[in-house]
């Protein structure tokens, strides 16, 4: 009896052995779930946060200046920008108030930065009809950046810094001040200007009227114009591309109050982006949504649309 009590004794001490050299379970590591599209513009912080990537201003010689006006034809009048043979228009936007942001019938869709809303007087201006098309990029830069090629179809994988190069390079061709519109502007244009009709989107409050957005886009951008204009006979302000503004971002930048011609905080981290595009859900394309991203960040989501002073 004493001999079975020690085997039995040795064989616990093995098994327990076994059982301490045995790994642990572990759980194995969850997936992300897929959350369906982006529902604001990703916003990854530069290096270094107070100094924001500028790409190095390269001065042109006048004798460079004059060739290249020389090997591209280009010029503008009665509000169309002709390079090449390709052809943009230009919509006038005459001076006027409105109220910029949250505004009621954006409903419970608006975010805490486009509060609270305020009074916004802007002097007149012209804006694209469209956003900038690949073709024209391709007149005045000589290529053509986009994931989804197509003359008609907007330009994109575009940052903050190209379209300041491209625009740049068109006003020493043509002898203007072409500019991206202020966040102001933009929205105010987006809203119809003094015809409006206080639509949610750009257009209409049935977003598949009005904008290529997750829900009718495919999974792409589509050819400019293809959707109806809003008051003012502007196309795609809400949908297709999201579109860079020249303003920096100021998440409580609204709370300075009623401005007359507001151009932003005087720096920032990030530029404003506005309209949403083909990869949004419908909230983003509404008219007073904003976005934000490092000026040197560059997506196939991104576009702009040009603006002439007075």
């Amino acid at each position: 009896m004493k001999k079975i009590l020690v085997v039995l004794l040795m064989q616990l001490l093995v098994l327990g052995a076994v059982a301490q050299n045995k790994p642990s379970a572990q759980k194995p590591a969850s997936k992300t779930p897929y959350q369906g599209p982006i529902t604001r513009q990703p916003q990854s912080k530069p290096s270094n946060p107070s100094k924001p990537t500028q790409k190095p201003v390269q001065k042109v010689s006048s004798t460079a200046s004059s060739k290249e006006q020389r090997s591209t034809k280009a010029s503008y009048a009665d509000g169309v920008l002709r390079v090449g043979s390709v052809t943009y228009s230009f919509v006038r936007v005459r001076a006027g108030s409105f109220t910029m942001g949250a505004t009621s019938e954006q409903g419970s869709d608006a975010a805490s930065d486009e509060k609270p809303a305020h009074q916004v007087m802007l002097s007149s201006y012209s804006i694209g009809e469209t956003e900038v098309t690949q073709a024209l990029w391709k007149a005045v830069m000589g290529s053509n950046p986009s994931e989804f090629k197509g003359d008609d179809r907007p330009v994109e994988n575009v940052s903050w810094d190209d379209c300041q190069d491209f625009i740049e390079k068109l006003n020493r061709i043509t002898g203007k001040r072409f500019r991206l519109p202020t966040e102001a502007e933009w929205e105010y244009a987006a809203r119809g200007g003094g015809s409006s009709r206080g639509y949610q989107y750009a257009g209409g409050s049935n977003v598949g009227n009005v904008a290529w957005y997750y829900g009718n886009a495919g999974g792409e951008t589509h050819p400019v114009g293809q959707l109806r204009a809003n008051e003012l006979g502007l196309y795609d302000m809400s949908g297709n591309v999201w579109e860079w503004c020249q303003d920096w971002y100021g998440k409580d930048y609204y709370s300075s109050g009623s401005q007359t011609n507001p151009t932003g905080p005087s720096s920032g981290s990030y530029r404003v982006l506005r309209g949403g595009s083909w990869l949004n859900f419908a909230r983003c394309c509404r008219s007073s949504n904003r976005g934000s991203c490092t000026p040197d960040n560059r997506n196939s989501y991104d576009g702009f649309r040009l603006v002439l002073s007075e």
